[in-house]
């Protein structure tokens, strides 16, 4: 192996991202005491660049100009140049987004930014191109101009940093807004997704489309709510559209990361851990409200995709995997008809070609992504074939492609662990145990949560952001990790029904009530009060790819305060409710995961406990949990005893058989006794 002209402190790092540009020309430091002290002792601005291992754009501009000496040589002599993965540093990376939203309407990755010694935005911008554009200077003359600047008109700069520092600080602050919490914030939402609804190919807005996968829960809610078949309607409509397109892998399962065309032809190919997991919640809820078996397989081979290949040994879930291979975006995923029939044969790889939309011309650049315009039942009426025959050819077929591309190079994967992103797949998993009925899917869900519950975890409870292979776990928690972690414990509890899950989630709530909580205008900060002092605390109110850590908060919270009876975790999300109410009405789309807490803290919530073992107890969780009743809750103990922290089973008992009860606000029916009386109350209360 060739060695390398260069190497830079980055290879000591765990990261990935940081150390793909530990070979830079460029005097790199991670984020820490070392470069901010470096900065201040020598008063030079800091250039900041955040980015991750995945974002196609980021190596892009790596190759352009981390790699250019030249650009290294002007960088060493007048900043102190700071690389940062922004899944490890979400706290950096939301506040100098939220400075170059400002400065420039935009943010994206590569993210540039240039601070002060003392951490004040001044100037910033995403990717920069090597030569100058119309418009758009090249980064060579940008940092030249503004290292001149910094030179020889300091005070300019550091007023604008000044300046932007205090938009930033308001523009990140959460202010509440007095009135009710009640339906019509939900029916408000509604009317705003309604406007925002592309009735063509589904989604929201124009391309490039994301998949918004809270949205898509939140419509089902309205529909169930409302009675709103619309709503329905376009839940519907986004996920076939979705899981039909370029956007979706359609030989290994599993989502790429957004649709650049309005009809989710050609995606951005990387995929990551959180998108695959929202989505399964997505699709495994269409499926109970529906019952539709498309949505079940979507559901089956996205989690089989995320085994097979961002699972590691310890049972924990990788990040990322890299939308580039061989230099190229997207090579990995495409086809020729030429490649098809060379793996089926002639008369296979016509149909497979006919229904996955592969031709001599190509859809994207010449090459074929494969996307189906048709359901199998569609296609099987064009072919004059029966429809399971058709299913049955197009999964041969598709397993003997997918093992030919996988002798072809591997996009990268970011093997790092991400607490927060761990716990949507880990909640992703269970849930689908439950409704599937699939041990393996509770095994990958307890695999995982044992592994973060023992590994992730140091002094006084406090959880750990981050580990890599082989790398002892490092930085401190944020609000999400917290959250999303408490959410999934409360899940595999509702698979397992071990009251380990619920202790521990109860465990991570006190930790995260005393670290992040707000006593004085309620909410919880994305930081811990522990953390290290940065430009400002904020409380990230908006969603984004992945919800929000007060959304999160508040779904967690209000679930463990119905199977545990703790008031202070009612009261802690009723006030969290209460100032995010007006962003819940005005902003709706930047809050879908905290309507659908919303949804579930306006009630009612079905709250089951389940008393009894042996097939007939499985039955009764089965019928409780194949509709479509997001508002619920669920306890279910073998025989009447000590429920542990679960006050929902207490004095429950079973009478002659399995026994049921169904209570609402802590308020009970009278039990029922088997199943058909429990089918009785279920039908009732659809």
């Amino acid at each position: 192996m060739a060695e390398h002209p260069f190497t830079n402190r980055l290879i000591h790092e765990t990261s990935p991202y940081l150390r793909q540009h530990a070979h830079n020309p460029v005097d790199w430091f991670a984020w820490g005491p070392e470069a901010l002290a470096k900065a201040k002792e020598l008063n030079r601005p800091i250039f900041l660049s955040i980015g991750y291992s995945a974002c196609h754009w980021c190596h892009v501009m790596e190759h352009e100009s981390f790699e250019d000496p030249e650009v290294g040589r002007i960088l060493g002599e007048s900043f102190i140049s700071i690389k940062v993965d922004r899944e490890e540093r979400p706290d950096l990376d939301q506040i100098y987004m939220t400075a170059v939203q400002l400065l420039t309407g935009h943010g994206g990755w590569p993210m540039s930014v240039f601070l002060t010694p003392d951490l004040k935005p001044f100037f910033g911008g995403t990717y920069f191109p090597p030569v100058d554009r119309p418009n758009f200077p090249s980064f060579k003359r940008l940092i030249t101009h503004l290292a001149i600047a910094w030179k020889d008109r300091r005070a300019d700069a550091e007023a604008q940093a000044q300046e932007l520092t205090g938009h930033l600080r308001t523009q990140m602050r959460l202010e509440s807004v007095e009135g009710t919490l009640g339906p019509e914030l939900l029916r408000g939402a509604l009317s705003v997704l309604e406007r925002a609804f592309e009735p063509r190919h589904g989604g929201f807005g124009r391309a490039p489309k994301f998949p918004h996968p809270m949205e898509l829960r939140l419509l089902l809610r309205l529909w169930k709510r409302f009675d709103a078949e619309h709503a329905l309607a376009m839940a519907q409509k986004t996920l076939d559209r979705m899981a039909r397109g370029g956007m979706y892998d359609q030989l290994g399962g599993g989502f790429h990361r957004y649709s650049t065309d309005e009809r989710w032809l050609v995606p951005h190919f990387e995929k990551m851990l959180y998108d695959n997991a929202l989505l399964c919640v997505a699709y495994l809820e269409a499926f109970q409200a529906t019952g539709q078996r498309f949505y079940r397989e979507i559901v089956e081979d996205t989690l089989a995709y995320v085994l097979r290949e961002m699972t590691s040994p310890e049972g924990a879930f990788y990040s990322t995997q890299d939308a580039d291979s061989e230099g190229e975006e997207g090579k990995f995923f495409v086809w020729t008809v030429e490649e098809i029939e060379k793996v089926l044969g002639k008369d296979e790889a016509e149909l497979f070609c006919a229904v996955l939309d592969v031709t001599a011309e190509g859809n994207w650049e010449g090459h074929s992504i494969l996307n189906r315009a048709r359901s199998d039942e569609q296609e099987a009426k064009l072919l004059r074939i029966a429809e399971e025959e058709l299913h049955r050819r197009l999964a041969e077929s598709k397993k003997k492609l997918y093992q030919v591309r996988s002798r072809r190079v591997w996009p990268a994967r970011d093997d790092k662990i991400l607490t927060a992103w761990n716990g949507l797949m880990i909640a992703a998993f269970a849930q689908a145990a439950q409704v599937l009925e699939k041990p393996e899917y509770s095994q990958a869900a307890v695999r995982a949560a044992e592994f973060l519950w023992t590994t992730m975890r140091g002094s006084e409870g406090r959880l750990f952001r981050t580990t890599g292979i082989g790398a002892a776990p490092k930085l401190n928690a944020y609000l999400e990790d917290y959250a999303y972690l408490i959410d999934a414990f409360v899940a595999v509890y509702e698979t397992t029904f071990e009251p380990c899950w619920i202790e521990r989630a109860l465990e991570l709530a006190r930790v995260m009530i005393d670290q992040f909580w707000d006593e004085g205008e309620g909410a919880f900060f994305f930081t811990g009060k522990d953390h290290e002092q940065l430009l400002t605390r904020s409380k990230d109110p908006h969603d984004n790819a992945t919800p929000s850590g007060n959304s999160m908060a508040v779904t967690g919270l209000l679930r463990l305060y119905k199977l545990t009876g703790k008031t202070e975790l009612f009261e802690k999300a009723e006030r969290t409710l209460n100032v995010y109410r007006g962003l819940l009405e005005a902003s709706p789309l930047a809050a879908g995961q905290m309507l659908i807490a919303l949804d579930f803290y306006l009630g009612p919530v079905q709250e089951f406990a389940v008393v009894g073992g042996g097939p007939e107890a499985a039955e009764a969780l089965r019928l409780i949990r194949q509709g479509f009743r997001p508002s619920k809750v669920v306890a279910h103990q073998v025989t009447a005893g000590d429920p542990g922290p679960v006050t929902l089973l207490e004095e429950k008992k079973s009478n002659d058989g399995v026994t049921t009860y169904i209570c609402e606000n802590f308020t009970c029916q009278a039990p029922a006794v088997g199943l058909s009386k429990l089918q009785d109350l279920l039908n009732a209360k659809r």
